[in-house]
C-alpha cells in the first residue's frame, strides 16, 4: 500500500465554524503537507475533533475555506478516520475489512490481498476469523485502523485513537502509525498524552477555545514555547 499525495496540501483558510453564536473554531488558518505525523493537543472543548471532523468533510466551515491540493471539494474516496470509540461490525476481523473495502469500491479480486495486507500491518492476521466484537479494545483500535486504511487515504485522521488503551495496546497503535508514515500515509491525531505527542509528532498544532495558539515543529514547541498557553499547558498546567 502506497498513499497517493495529489491531494495535499490541506489547507484551511481563515476557518470559522459556529453552533449558534458559539465558535467552535475561530479563524483556523493551517496547512497540512506530506512528511511525520501532526498532533493536535489541547485542552477538552479546545476543538480538537471539531477540526478533525471539518477536514474530512464531515462539518462545513461557517466561514472561510478548506481546500485539497487547491481543490474546494474534499475528495472523499481519499479520506480516512477513525473515532476514538469505533464501532464493530457484527462480523469477523476479516469480515470488517471485507465490508470496508467494498464500501470503497475496490475491484473485487483485490480484496483478499489487501485484507492479508491490512491484517499483517495492524498484526491481526492470526485472530482474522475471531468475531470482531470479542476483540479486546487495543485489538478493536487497530482493526479500526486496518478498516480506514482501506480507501488508501492520502490522510489518515485518529481522534484520540490511545485514550483508554494500555501502554502495551498504546505502544502497539504507535507502532502501526510509524509503520503507514513510511508508506506515505499523513496521519494527523488528536491526543491528550503529552509524552505520545513528543515520541511520534514532527509538528504540533496547540488549541484553545478554538483558537490556534501555536503551531511549530514538535522539538521547537516543547523546547521553547512561544506563549503563555503553551508554556502552561506543556508544564502540566490548566487551560481555562
Amino acid at each position: 500500500m502506497r498513499a497517493p499525495n495529489y491531494d495535499l496540501p490541506l489547507m484551511f483558510v481563515d476557518v470559522t465554524i459556529l453552533a449558534g453564536e458559539v465558535k467552535i473554531l475561530d479563524n483556523i488558518s493551517l496547512t497540512f503537507d506530506t512528511g511525520a505525523p501532526t498532533v493536535l493537543i489541547g485542552p477538552n472543548g479546545a476543538g480538537k475533533t471539531t477540526l478533525l471532523r471539518a477536514a474530512m468533510g464531515l462539518i462545513p466551515a461557517s466561514r472561510g475555506r478548506i481546500t485539497w491540493g487547491g481543490r474546494e471539494a474534499a475528495p472523499p474516496d481519499r479520506l480516512g478516520i477513525m473515532f476514538q470509540r469505533p464501532v464493530m461490525l457484527r462480523r469477523s476481523t476479516a469480515g470488517n475489512i471485507f465490508y470496508a473495502l467494498a464500501a470503497a469500491n475496490a475491484p473485487r479480486n483485490t480484496h483478499q490481498d489487501r485484507v492479508n495486507d491490512l491484517l499483517t500491518l495492524v498484526g491481526l492476521q492470526a485472530l482474522a476469523h475471531r468475531p470482531a466484537r470479542q476483540l479486546s479494545g487495543g485489538e478493536q483500535q487497530r482493526l479500526a485502523m486496518a478498516r480506514a486504511l482501506a480507501r488508501t487515504p492520502t490522510i489518515l485522521f485518529l481522534d484520540e485513537p490511545t485514550a483508554s488503551l494500555d501502554p502495551h495496546a498504546t505502544k502497539a497503535i504507535e507502532d502501526i502509525i510509524r509503520s503507514i508514515t513510511r508508506l506515505g500515509v499523513k496521519v494527523v491525531m488528536s491526543t491528550h498524552d503529552l509524552g505520545q505527542a513528543k515520541r511520534i509528532a514532527g509538528d504540533i498544532i496547540l488549541l484553545h477555545r478554538g483558537r490556534l495558539i501555536e503551531h511549530r515543529p514538535a522539538a521547537e514547541l516543547f523546547d521553547s514555547p512561544h506563549t503563555p498557553e503553551a508554556a502552561m499547558f506543556i508544564a502540566g498546567e490548566l487551560l481555562v
